[in-house]
């Protein structure tokens, strides 16, 4: 029997193009051929940087007889959880409520009907830790899908029945106020973790959204522990193994409390919100530490992430071979005092084990330690310390590197543009607002077809077969909005808005919830709905931020009723749950601030004045702010209209609520109008 992945796009479909495992795409034809040969069917969904999804790969579908079983008895589906959000979601939630928990690698059995009957994550080859192995699984649901079928189709329909009627209550359609986001900060302060930053236990995943509720929270109220949390998180992490020290660039989640060892693969989309979250404090605190990292984060993103075709990479692998040809997870990134002696000489060695916190029993594994910056830099000599890292990054770049996912994501695009759109315009770096407008324009070109439908990925200049889910269309749209306040090319606000427009008209139901597939999109045993953020912002909020933002711009009535109704679950969970729902609040924060609109017109765009205004107006911290910029009498953007230069000079107007404040030709008084 063939294997049918040899021509798909997905990276992690490729990584199983040459199993023996007779592996579909998901597909119709794949249900057809488990109807026609009366199989169940194996579905596997997984990510092409998932350590346990490689190891699971190794140990069973690479083997050879596991292969000749699942062949014989199974038809196998093999699915790509970042193509496929919507099946991944779908099922996950069978998984978690048949099970308690998920996971990747996913693993569960379907009817020819797709309705899921048995569930899994990691299966070992042999039995171990009161897990049965991989081929005791196999052969139990084969023995009830041949011996038991009436009881399957029973359990089948019911899991399948009971998920369709799951009502979830997201409350009403009425906007959060004061009381509700009060409540969501004492919530966090309870899970704060006070002595080493972050929220919760191990493992301590990078709380981007809620660290942007914070620091809007902060802006809009002077709440100074919001403030405080912010912070500290921001410089425990910063300061742990889980940031690159060398190279910048965070990984996936720390294993521990401390921050101390990550697992080690690098998402575009933690990095995209982390950047904008260091770039964020920066604006709020001047803090140089985290001007440092948002720049690195930055600068990371563009070296190791840029494909060729102008957009960013989804991720690079937690795995690399160690030097013997073994792939283990963390080779690339840990060093022992004797690799770094080797590297430095002794003294210079020494200096860098006291640095780093690497240590002779190692904090890692086999006395590896993972890089950190445990000392306070000050009491090193900077120059010597550069040069330190400059030779080690050297030394670390001959080593194998890490694989790359080049699959192109629109979503986590989005969020890149929005991060290095920002961050350029506030730290004078023109070539990082280039690389934004490249990945921006490659959306355009290639994921957008003639009628502004967005594709959901593409890998190297061509583009995959699925459609955009919501998370797609707001992200992508944020990312749009961010590029046409830093630019001021109008361009970018039409696009946002051909995006949002089938947000209104494809994914709201009349309740004001939304749904995270289109109307029109392929029908699943369930349509997928979560307003709780994973580790991106739901779909369900950063519509509801990417809606609020554009009414801002353009006045559309419209977007704002559909960003109030859709903020209606924000009033619900927001108290209950904040760490979930991080991003609904930070948008919250910004409709209770207006948010704020502001034009700043000169005579040109070049005009010097004219540019120490928009750089005033982009770095002010009032939540959600939205910034125009152009040459008096444009029509480039909406907010521009009617906005002449005030006695010949350039000028800055800011409107909140349908009130607007006298304009004003003083970069002073508008950075104090934007941050009180």
């Amino acid at each position: 029997m063939p294997n049918r992945l040899a021509h798909e796009t997905s990276p992690y479909l490729l990584q199983h193009a040459d199993n023996p495992v007779a592996w579909w795409p998901w597909s119709a034809e794949a249900f057809e051929e488990a109807r026609k040969t009366n199989r169940p069917v194996l579905l596997s969904v997984g990510y092409s940087s998932c350590h346990w999804c490689h190891v699971m790969a190794h140990e069973s579908f690479e083997d050879q007889a596991t292969a000749d079983y699942l062949n014989e008895h199974f038809v196998s589906v093999k699915v790509d959880r970042e193509e496929r959000p919507d099946v991944d979601a779908v099922y996950m939630e069978a998984v978690q409520a048949a099970t308690g928990q998920g996971g990747w690698p996913m693993t569960v059995f379907l009817t020819p009907d797709a309705e899921p009957f048995y569930f899994g994550t990691y299966f070992p080859p042999a039995p171990r830790h009161g897990m049965p192995s991989f081929r005791q699984v196999l052969e139990g649901v084969r023995g009830a899908w041949t011996d038991r079928r009436d009881e399957v189709a029973e359990v089948a329909g019911k899991i399948t029945r009971d998920l369709s009627q799951r009502e979830i209550d997201y409350g009403g359609t009425e906007a959060p106020g004061e009381e509700e986001l009060s409540r969501a900060l004492l919530g966090l302060t309870r899970e704060y973790d006070p002595q080493r930053g972050g929220f919760g236990g191990a493992p301590k995943f990078p709380p981007s959204m809620a660290l942007e509720f914070l620091l809007r929270h902060h802006a809009r109220t002077g709440a100074e522990g919001a403030l405080e949390m912010a912070r500290d998180t921001c410089e425990r992490m910063a300061r742990g193994g889980i940031y690159d020290q060398l190279a910048g660039g965070f990984a996936r989640y720390s294993v521990d409390r401390e921050w101390t060892v990550p697992h080690f693969e690098k998402m575009l989309y933690d990095n995209a919100l982390l950047c904008r979250v260091y770039a964020h404090l920066w604006r709020s605190t001047g803090s140089a530490l985290a001007r440092r990292v948002a720049v690195e984060t930055a600068d990371f993103i563009v070296r190791e992430l840029r494909t060729a075709e102008g957009g960013f990479a989804s991720a690079l692998d937690a795995d690399s071979d160690d030097g013997t040809g073994k792939h283990v997870e963390g080779a690339y990134y840990v060093w022992t005092p004797a690799q770094l002696t080797e590297v430095l000489g002794e003294e210079d060695g020494a200096l860098a084990a006291q640095y780093f916190g690497v240590t002779e029993d190692g904090t890692f594994e086999e006395g590896q330690s993972v890089l950190q910056l445990p000392q306070d830099e000050g009491v090193f000599d900077a120059d010597r310390i550069a040069s330190v890292k400059s030779r080690l990054l050297d030394a670390r770049s001959r080593r194998p590197a890490p694989g790359r996912d080049d699959k192109v994501v629109a979503a986590w695009n989005g969020l890149a543009i929005a991060a290095l759109a920002e961050t350029g315009a506030y730290f004078d770096r023109p070539d990082l607002v280039e690389a934004a407008v490249s990945a921006a324009d490659l959306l355009v070109r290639l994921h957008l077809d003639e009628h502004a439908k967005l594709a959901r990925t593409s890998k190297d200049g061509h583009v995959g077969a699925n459609a955009g889910v919501l998370e797609d269309y707001a992200d992508v749209a944020e990312g749009f909005l961010a590029l046409a306040s830093v630019t001021g090319e109008g361009v970018w606000l039409e696009f946002a808005g051909f995006l949002l427009d089938h947000v209104l008209a494809g994914f709201v139901d009349e309740s004001g919830a939304l749904y995270d597939t289109a109307a029109d999109a392929e029908r699943l045993i369930r349509r997928p709905q979560d307003p709780t953020d994973n580790a991106t912002p739901s779909g369900w909020t950063a519509a509801a931020g990417a809606l609020l933002s554009y009414a801002a711009q353009t006045g559309a009535e419209p977007h704002r009723t559909a960003a109030e109704r859709a903020l209606g679950v924000v009033k619900t969970l927001g108290p209950r749950v904040p760490r979930f729902i991080g991003w609904g609040l930070a948008v919250a924060e910004a409709y209770l601030d207006g948010p704020r609109e502001v034009a700043v017109v000169g005579p040109s765009l070049d005009d010097e004045a004219a540019k120490a205004l928009h750089r005033t107006a982009l770095l002010g911290t009032a939540p959600g702010a939205v910034v125009a910029f152009g040459v008096a009498g444009s029509d480039e953007l909406p907010l521009l209209a009617d906005r002449p230069l005030v006695d010949g000079e350039p000028a800055a107007y800011v409107c909140r609520n349908f009130t607007c404040d006298a304009p004003t030709t003083d970069p002073e008084r508008l950075r104090t109008a934007l941050n009180r």
